[in-house]
């Protein structure tokens, strides 16, 4: 099929570089594209900016020293508020960081979709963000009214990395539940998307509602992987819920001599095949609980 964009986590690794602007959807403990994140974890890739609603993706690639700025909202785990190895790595001022409102992010992701160099806000106004993030400018409005505006730069990405519920082999994909988020716009603010996803088709025939879960065009993905259990250990509505026992296992690993190298040898480093086996089979995901917030 000459519009086939199946391709192996491998290979979308591959097509990424060094010093890339990395955007990596989901929300703190959720819909992370863990799958491929793993796959950057056994790559030679550093010295990446990294732009995320932040949760184990950030920690795990903070931990294997792959990042040197982080662009970020916050970095939890939820039921464990601060994620430990991004605490490690902020502490030590290992990596860089430029830190924004919630809403604010999202605007900067909305104005890099919108191919805008920046979107104003009233979130900031009156508040210590401008002091403490340089970046942030004010614009006056050229209209009568004359209101001063914080002006939200545009968080313009190299590569944006998603996991969704399912997707075809043209890169349609369908994100189920209510929890998809800003994912749509990671998407289109990236220069290149890559899709993981639980179930591939050869080809998607929408009904009306399933195409109001088709959240971005097909055009923007230039690669999908198929990876049953990709979001795990975060939860993918409404296929499967968090693995809070394994989060603890990983967030304790922090506090250990050795931990993280431990918890790479026994999840990361033998591939996704034996990672899916180490935490119990497919079949042990559906019966994962899906998280009260």
């Amino acid at each position: 099929m000459a519009l086939d964009k199946q391709k192996t986590a491998a290979e979308v690794v591959a097509e990424l570089r060094s010093g890339m602007t990395l955007g990596i959807g989901g929300w703190g403990p959720r819909r992370k594209p863990m799958a491929l994140v793993r796959e950057i974890l056994r790559s030679p890739l550093r010295d990446l900016t990294v732009v995320s609603y932040g949760g184990p993706d950030v920690g795990m690639l903070c931990a294997a020293g792959k990042v040197r700025k982080l662009i970020f909202a916050f970095v939890t785990l939820d039921a464990i508020p601060l994620e430990p190895y991004y605490r490690k790595a902020r502490e030590s001022g290992a990596i860089e960081i430029e830190e924004y409102d919630e809403g604010m992010f999202q605007w900067g992701l909305r104005a890099a979709a919108m191919r805008m160099s920046f979107l104003p806000t009233r979130v900031g106004l009156g508040s210590d963000v401008l002091a403490r993030n340089p970046r942030l400018k004010t614009v006056r409005s050229p209209y009568d009214d004359g209101e001063v505006y914080v002006a939200m730069p545009a968080l313009k990405l190299d590569a944006a990395l998603l996991h969704v519920n399912e997707a075809d082999r043209l890169g349609n994909t369908l994100m189920r539940g209510a929890d998809t988020f800003f994912d749509p716009l990671f998407a289109r603010a990236a220069d290149a998307c890559y899709v993981s996803t639980e179930r591939l088709h050869d080809k998607l025939e929408l009904s009306a509602d399933e195409a109001r879960q088709n959240g971005f065009e097909r055009y923007l993905v230039r690669g999908v992987v198929e990876a049953r259990g990709g979001a795990h250990p975060t939860y993918l509505g409404p296929d499967y819920g968090w693995d809070l026992d394994h989060l603890k296992r990983y967030s304790a690993s922090a506090a250990e001599d050795g931990g993280w190298q431990r918890y790479v040898e026994e999840f990361v480093s033998r591939g996704e095949a034996d990672y899916l086996n180490s935490i119990g089979g497919a079949e042990r995901l559906g019966r994962l609980r899906q998280p009260v917030f």
